[in-house]
């Protein structure tokens, strides 16, 4: 593929222009002694033919530049800023900039693309922001960027052609988008830092060990047997679904024991549930807990579930990982005979079906039970290192799996491998910076007081390895005395917030024991949590679940200490971000289909800085990889209107349903309305 960049900086429709552009030489009209643009290089490579210049018909003054590429099949050339302190924009890490510019285009394959400084590892790329479509005149665009990671200082940007065609620029602008902080109007007391939790008044209908958010807004609660031998022994197998706009369950009829399965939604909306509990641990040590092969699609337009052909081995606690095309893997876990399976099984998405053993691709690798797999930009899966019992895998304890050259590679830095049992890991916002995040975590074979190690990891590195992040914040536990030393947490929820924060809840001290009553937010942007957020008042540890809800807040269920007993109650967070202000509106989505690389239009109640597509939850022990928060760059077009560009990349987007969240600069989101990406 040719890529050819034009890498800059510009202002938003919609925005005033007395403000300072931060482009150097936006215009191209003054040169050099070669008549080269002052602050613009070549570069690249490649066998295409590509005529590259200064050239008259501009959209103002006497230049524009003019990229033409014909007979291209691999390599890239481009025209970019000059990355020094003189020609790159400076910039703010968190802050958000408005870019824009004015083009022609004969080809549809041209995009914005950002590079970005980072004070550590140098230039590097930082994320593609919109399609351009073709334009036979002088058309504006615009974009808002996400905001800038920390490290970056500087970033230069501009539009990439990737196909044949040519593409002329003129006129960019850039401004810093992000509006000083002002005074607070919040009443709500604590609530306004710390957010706020509920009880509800009746009790979950089913022992939930399984919390699996649907395209239409309500919850799947999954039990199976819910880790009670008696309902086992009985063939007593339940789940509910729950709808919390309604407040109400509808108890779902559960063919097979899903207790530990596996599951993910599929790119229809479906849920596809795989394997589960085929017995219990013998009395007499025969044999252990053992995997089912069995698998089954939960359609939420009928609350009804379907079996599907068998997977290649029984995977109890198995991973589930959709991949770009659709499709998804699925490693680890206990076979049948209560053994570590080092099958891979993958679920086609074009046969609706488990492909056969012949033709999946495998390394004979165990992964151990729930292993978080999540799936990287360029296709590739990043074994993150959480997992459940007992110990981590053998090596670092991470890894990289190719499944294109079905190779593994370790990564190295995670701290405590053999401690990070019952962690979680998440894919920071926004999935195209590439950071992952682990936290937490303990061993039940040990039972050693669980540690606050997080560790951090960008995925877009040429050598991925973890570093130490901030440590977890600590609570208090039984009988209200406060953590001390080292002492954390197991059984941690994470989750990704419309804000772009990430909510940490729950979670114990000790196997199935000692719950630690502690709330905290993570920042991305400065890599820092703000610790004493309100916590949950019903302890959740083992088999407990967190998810976000469409209207904001986020539900939690589930509870099961080592006596056996479940606490069925269920508690709904409000986070600090609804206590300010009046929330914007999407008032209408022009389409529900969006397809990668599409523009897509929106109306909303009220100006708004960010949108963003969060996929919905499917969550249990700990474990939900494939929880991301997709950014939309905007464009404010002159009616009002917006206009949220997606990405191309369906590795940063996996296909399925999405909640589109739209953000004001107080961080108050919207009410998600469902968006199909396909």
């Amino acid at each position: 593929m040719l890529l050819f960049s034009l890498l800059t900086t510009a202002l938003g429709a919609g925005e005033a222009f007395a403000v300072t552009n931060l482009v150097t030489n936006p215009g191209f009209e003054q040169v050099d002694a070669n008549g080269f643009p002052v602050c613009w290089e070549k570069a690249g490579w490649g066998n295409g033919t590509v005529a590259i210049g200064a050239v008259p018909g501009a959209h103002s003054g006497s230049k524009a530049m003019q990229v033409q590429v014909t007979g291209v099949t691999t390599g890239d050339d481009k025209v970019m800023m000059l990355e020094n302190a003189t020609c790159a924009p400076a910039v703010t890490a968190g802050h958000q900039y408005n870019l824009a510019l004015w083009y022609k285009s004969t080809t549809p394959n041209a995009v914005l693309t950002t590079f970005r400084h980072d004070t550590v590892k140098g230039w590097q790329y930082w994320t593609d922001l919109e399609t351009l479509p073709v334009a036979s005149a002088y058309t504006r665009t615009s974009v808002l960027t996400p905001a800038v990671p920390p490290n970056t200082d500087q970033i230069t940007w501009g539009v990439s052609v990737y196909g044949t065609g040519s593409v002329t620029t003129d006129d960019y602008t850039m401004d810093d988008a992000t509006a000083p902080s002002g005074g607070g109007s919040c009443t709500a007391g604590a609530a306004c830092t710390k957010g706020s939790w509920q009880v509800l008044p009746f009790l979950n209908p089913v022992r939930s060990m399984h919390a699996i958010v649907l395209n239409n807004g309500k919850v799947l609660l999954m039990a199976g047997s819910g880790n009670d031998p008696m309902a086992f022994a009985a063939g007593t197998f339940s789940s509910a679904v729950y709808d919390p706009a309604a407040g109400t369950f509808a108890q779902i009829p559960t063919p097979s024991d899903m207790f530990c399965s596996g599951h993910v939604q599929l790119a229809d909306g479906r849920v596809l549930i795989m394997s589960g509990t085929k017995a219990y641990p013998a009395a007499d040590g025969s044999h252990g807990y053992e995997g089912l092969t069995s698998s089954y699609v939960f359609d939420p337009a009928t609350n009804t579930y379907s079996r599907t052909n068998d997977l290649n081995d029984g995977h109890w606690y198995p991973s589930a990982t959709e991949m770009g095309n659709g499709d998804v893997m699925s490693f680890g876990g206990l076979r049948a005979d209560s053994t570590g399976s080092v099958t891979q099984d993958r679920y086609s998405a074009a046969a609706n079906a488990w492909m056969p053993m012949n033709q999946v691709k495998q390394t004979w690798s165990y992964f151990g039970l729930y292993p978080s797999m999540v799936l990287m930009q360029d296709g590739r899966l990043f074994y993150t290192g959480s997992h459940v019992f007992g110990n981590g895998t053998s090596g670092t304890g991470a890894s990289i799996y190719d499944t294109v050259a079905n190779t593994i590679t370790d990564v190295p830095g995670l701290q405590s491998k053999d401690t990070r049992d019952q962690s979680m890991s998440v894919m920071l916002p926004p999935a195209q910076d590439q950071r992952v995040m682990t936290m937490g975590g303990g061993n039940v074979n040990t039972n050693v007081d669980a540690g606050r190690q997080t560790d951090l990891i960008d995925l877009k590195a040429a050598s991925p390895s973890y570093t130490p992040g901030p440590l977890l914040p600590q609570g208090t536990v039984t009988g209200g005395a406060t953590e001390t030393g080292s002492q954390g947490k197991m059984y941690v929820s994470a989750v990704l917030l419309p804000n772009g924060q990430v909510f940490e809840t729950g979670g114990g001290l000790h196997n199935r024991a000692d719950p630690v009553f502690e709330a905290s937010m993570f920042d991305p942007v400065s890599n820092t949590f703000t610790p004493g957020m309100a916590t949950d008042p019903i302890p959740r540890t083992y088999h407990s679940a967190s998810v976000l809800l469409p209207d904001g807040r986020v539900l939690s269920v589930g509870d099961n200490p080592g006596n056996g007993s479940f606490d069925l109650h269920l508690s709904v967070y409000t986070p600090p971000y609804l206590y300010q202000g009046t929330r914007p509106q999407i008032t209408s989505v022009a389409s529900s289909m969006w397809s990668y690389g599409s523009s897509q239009k929106i109306t909303v109640s009220a100006p708004i800085v960010r949108a963003e597509l969060i996929r919905p939850a499917a969550v249990t022990h700990s474990s939900d990889p494939n929880q991301r928060f997709v950014d939309l760059p905007l464009t404010v077009n002159t009616d009002g209107s917006v206009t949220l560009h997606v990405t191309s990349n369906p590795n940063i987007a996996p296909p399925g349903y999405y909640m589109l969240f739209a953000v004001n600069a107080n961080g108050v989101p919207s009410v998600a309305q469902w968006v199909h990406v396909m």
